[in-house]
């Protein structure tokens, strides 16, 4: 799969105006380029920054931004009023914009030069009041963007503005995103539903549905030699139980699940797909529930949502977008069950079978068990237990009339024990502030019960992607009170219908 951020760009454009003449207009354009090359530079920023020239009147900024709408390479704009330009120039390019802003309100110098500042140094160096006034144009026009502020050799700044670009990236590949469902979602199931059209409109992704015949014939049609190459990466990356290797009494069920991965490779690779669902109630001829070809197919950068989660499913490819090259994964998660001893409360999440193995550094074991429902033969699987440490579980839920994002900051711990009858991937953490306010919350919310597991982006990644899809957010922290948060459910309901106007 094409790395999500090797060909875009975020495009930085600076303000200013005639009035200050030629050298000052020369030393803007030179300064501006610095700052470009500084966070061009910075490790925390994953995308290339294009400086662009000065914007100087009204029809140049519109064509700026026309131009950004229209390329494909461009995921965002950062715009820094380095001088005073006034905002009504900004007004026509705002309100065409349709490509996700960065305010920036830096300036050239970190320090004053306090024993030699005269009025032309004032006159270059007006960020502090030109910033304030493109600030004012934006909440005019209602303008949804991220403010960041500080000097750009700033670390903590240069992490903002990478964190955005990464939501940026995110909300790009739900753009470009087509998701296959091979099947129906689980019968019954309220969650799983949701509003295509509307999804499409919001998120920009194409939700469709492909016969799970379409998927058995690309299973039939997979090569013999293919399948012997990939047990063959199987043995060399997994420690496979006996059974399943060469000789062994169901080594054909490795096989099997070997030509399911192929299978869906093929088949997604021709429907442009790089995202997709599954359900155990719709398998037609499958012999089993794809499960090791969904975890590493996820780990390749897919997005997977478990019993026909569509809505899920476009969270995980969004997460695994935003945190391409940081450590850690992300994945499918289920709060599955809980250790409620007083103090020390705990939530194990798990699935069926389809947990990301990018989740964990250590080394999974391969292997066969019974599912116990969908009545076909017992699938192949990963298990592990997932790295301990920092990590966000996010649902997205149909409100009716929006979507809502729910985000929880956790802490994933270690099992307290070894859970040798448990055989799947897992993972153990803490809710914050603390188990009874993060599930009374998340309840609350009406949250979904299948979630995205991030541990390479957190809340703040979440938050600037909700901010750039006008969607709404909901977020479970250390600083959560069931009192406060029962209140911004209500005021966003309030919020939320009079933004969609009448």
């Amino acid at each position: 799969m094409t790395k999500p951020y090797a060909d875009r760009e975020v495009w930085f454009c600076t303000g200013s105006q005639d009035l200050y003449g030629e050298d000052t207009l020369r030393q803007v354009a030179e300064q501006s380029q610095a700052i470009a090359r500084e966070l061009e530079a910075a490790d925390a920023v994953p995308v290339k920054i294009v400086w662009k020239p000065v914007l100087k009147e009204s029809d140049s900024i519109r064509r700026m931004a026309l131009e950004a709408n229209a390329s494909d390479a461009c995921i965002g704009v950062i715009a820094w009023m380095h001088t005073f330009s006034p905002a009504k120039m900004w007004i026509a390019g705002l309100d065409a914009l349709r490509t996700p802003l960065l305010h920036l309100h830096t300036q050239a110098n970190v320090e004053l030069p306090w024993s030699t500042i005269d009025m032309d140094f004032m006159n270059l160096n007006q960020a502090a009041h030109g910033d304030r006034e493109f600030g004012y144009i934006q909440s005019r026009l209602g303008v949804a963007r991220k403010t960041v502020v500080g000097h750009v050799s700033n670390p903590a700044v240069q992490q903002k503005v990478g964190t955005w670009a990464r939501a940026a990236a995110g909300w790009a590949a739900t753009h470009e995103l087509k998701l296959a469902r091979f099947g129906d979602n689980m019968r019954n199931v309220a969650v799983t539903e949701g509003d295509k059209t509307e999804a499409e409109l919001r998120f920009g992704v194409s939700v469709n549905t492909w016969g799970v015949n379409d998927l058995v014939a690309a299973v039939d049609a997979v090569e013999d030699s293919a399948v012997d190459s990939l047990v063959t990466e199987y043995e060399d990356t997994y420690d496979v139980a006996a059974e399943l290797r060469a000789g062994g009494d169901r080594h054909d069920s490795l096989r099997y699940g070997a030509k399911q991965e192929l299978a869906l490779l093929a088949l997604l690779g021709e429907i442009g797909a790089t995202a997709f669902t599954t359900t155990f109630e719709d398998l037609g001829a499958l012999r089993q529930l794809p499960g090791l070809a969904v975890q590493r197919l996820m780990a390749q950068g897919y997005g997977f949502g478990a019993e026909g989660d569509w809505k899920t499913a476009i969270l995980v490819r969004a997460a695994k977008v935003m945190g391409e090259g940081l450590p850690g994964g992300a994945s499918l998660m289920e709060d599955y069950t809980y250790d409620m001893v007083p103090g020390d409360e705990k939530i194990l999440g798990a699935h069926m079978l389809e947990i990301c193995p990018t989740l964990t550094t250590s080394r999974p074991s391969l292997e066969v068990h019974p599912l116990g429902i969908g009545g076909k033969e017992d699938p192949v699987r990963l298990v592990f237990d997932t790295d301990s440490g920092p990590g966000v579980v996010v649902a997205l839920s149909d409100m009716r009339d929006r979507f809502r994002l729910t985000a929880n900051a956790v802490d994933i711990v270690p099992p307290d024990e070894e859970l040798p009858n448990l055989p799947v991937a897992r993972a153990v953490w803490k809710p914050q502030p603390d188990f009874a306010t993060s599930a009374e919350a998340w309840l609350m919310a009406g949250a979904a019960h299948h979630t995205v597991l991030s541990t390479q982006v957190g809340v703040e990644a979440f938050a600037d992607f909700a901010d750039i899809a006008r969607t709404e957010l909901l977020v479970i922290d250390e600083s959560t009170t069931s009192r406060g948060f029962a209140q911004e459910i209500r005021w966003n309901h309030a919020y939320y219908r009079l933004a969609q106007g009448f």
